[in-house]
């Protein structure tokens, strides 16, 4: 049982581990360290993670979601345009609370984040929702989020660093739009075998990205001057939980209350629209924020939400299964009475 677990939860752990290991030892995958992040990392890390996203992404699955035009727009619309202006007001009031600036900064970064590619499918996946629809808007949201996220981030928290704003797009696009296009491209050709052997994507995309987490927190270990203090990390955490829960809470009372979606619509709409990617999110901060001394710091909050929406998620799937399950049996009961009057 407890291998099991271990064995499921490798990712979560593995990030305590990284991050554990980057405070033991930070001058291995600091800057200029033996690991050499500024190139295996910022580069071949980056570009392999994307590259992997391109050849997983199954673009043919998508074709029967398209035209659920409504669902989308609401999904794609709450995650980039209502949650990063929620966040920017509520930090207007958190910023009276003594919070690290920096952590602070970190919660707009996980709002301007696109949802990611795997969980919100996982778990509307094993409730039972519109699967095809969470497949289609996390697809969706992923390319949205290489041109929305950077314009977001940059007009919510601005450039920290030295880096021109039109060399941040070029980055991007070679490090992220680039691989994508690639990996896509390599599909076309490898088709057949990816269908028969079935890689592992994400157990790779995960080992990148546990590589990257690494060494930001190598470079955050070794700068002496960070101040991350108990209370301010406490506090972001409490956030963070209070924030997926508001978010979920809307998104299911506004889409059964005033936009009558099926209920099956609803429960993609829960966790594709208050999701956020991780595996978007950490690349883009490397590149964007590249060479400021808070870049991990940055990055924390993003760090803190993704594991909690995976176990508030998995939390919610016997409950929501039961309230999805309830409708089907009074949609069907629904129909044996016209059938009978008929």
């Amino acid at each position: 049982m407890l291998l099991e677990r271990i064995t499921r939860n490798w990712f979560l752990i593995g990030i305590v581990v990284v991050i554990a290991s980057a405070k033991l030892y930070p001058a291995l995958g600091r800057k200029g360290g033996p690991l050499k992040p500024e190139i295996t990392v910022k580069y071949i890390a980056v570009f392999l993670i994307f590259f992997n996203s391109g050849l997983s992404l199954k673009a043919e699955e998508l074709a029967s979601a398209v035209k659920q035009v409504k669902l989308h727009a609401f999904i794609q619309f709450f995650t980039l345009g209502f949650i990063p202006c929620f966040v920017f007001l509520l930090l207007k009031i958190l910023a009276l609370a003594e919070i690290n600036e920096w952590l602070l900064k970190g919660l707009q970064v996980v709002g301007c984040m696109p949802p990611p590619v795997s969980s919100a499918v996982i778990i509307t996946k094993s409730i039972g929702g519109n699967e095809a629809a969470a497949i289609f808007n996390s697809a969706l949201g992923s390319f949205l989020g290489i041109t929305v996220t950077p314009l977001l981030l940059l007009l919510f928290i601005g450039v920290s660093t030295a880096l021109p704003f039109l060399n941040i797009f070029l980055t991007l696009f070679s490090t992220v739009v680039l691989p994508i296009i690639l990996g896509q491209i390599a599909r076309r050709f490898v088709k057949e075998w990816l269908d028969r052997t079935k890689p592992p994507f994400g157990t790779f995309g995960s080992c990148y990205l546990l590589l990257i987490i690494y060494t930001t927190f190598c470079d955050t270990f070794s700068n002496t001057a960070m101040d991350m203090d108990r209370y301010s990390l406490v506090s972001t955490a409490i956030v963070v939980v209070l924030l997926q829960i508001i978010f979920i809470t809307s998104v299911f009372l506004l889409t059964t209350r005033f936009l009558a979606f099926p209920r099956s619509d609803t429960i993609a709409a829960m966790f594709c629209a208050t999701h956020k990617s991780l595996t978007l999110g950490i690349p883009m901060l490397k590149v964007i924020y590249h060479g400021t001394d808070y870049l991990s710091m940055l990055c924390v909050p993003l760090l803190i939400y993704h594991p909690t929406q995976i176990v508030l998620g998995g939390l919610l799937v016997p409950s929501a299964k039961a309230w999805l399950q309830k409708g089907k049996i009074a949609a069907s009961k629904s129909n044996e009475k016209i059938t009978d009057r008929a």
